[in-house]
């Protein structure tokens, strides 16, 4: 277990590491580095891998939003059922069960922000155990996936003024 932690690690950080790269940064040798990745992914723990997108800078990017959400549950309907039923929208890109006052943290794509506020309001909204719905539109990343979206300027120095 301990091989594919450092393994998950690594993947984390930049999933197209290749074996050989992953070994040489973990210590490990290639086949524990392989059999660490064929059995994370077996085991349902490493479940893809995917690029973050910087959509403000992507050409015909996407509006991102996230929306909280509600619910009241019944004896016969549990937060899975609900949770599977938002989480199987195209739209859906993140959905998260939290703590505080709502429910969800559901994170939205959309090709304008009507498409989001549409996608709420006419598919989200009107489920029977949804009980109120807030969208808060993202205006500016800064940090996704662990990766810092940097401006192309390296100079992080504070300017200084007289």
């Amino acid at each position: 277990m301990e091989a594919e932690r450092e393994v998950l690690d690594v993947l984390a950080r930049n999933a197209r590491e290749d074996i050989a790269d992953i070994a040489a940064q973990t210590g490990l040798d290639a086949d524990t580095v392989e059999t660490a990745i064929e059995s994370l992914e077996s085991d349902g723990i490493v479940h893809g891998y995917q690029a973050v997108v910087d959509w403000d800078r992507a050409p015909d990017g996407k509006i991102r939003a996230i929306a909280e959400i509600n619910v009241e549950l019944d004896r016969e309907t549990g937060y899975e059922q609900v949770a599977d039923r938002i989480a199987r929208f195209p739209a859906v890109d993140a959905l998260h069960l939290v703590s505080g006052d709502y429910d969800f943290a559901v994170e939205v794509l959309g090709g304008s922000m009507h498409d989001v506020s549409e996608f709420i309001s006419e598919q989200v909204a009107p489920m029977p155990e949804v009980t109120q719905t807030v969208t808060h539109y993202i205006m500016e990343t800064y940090k996704d996936g662990g990766v810092r979206f940097a401006d192309g300027d390296d100079d992080d120095r504070l300017s200084v003024s007289p």
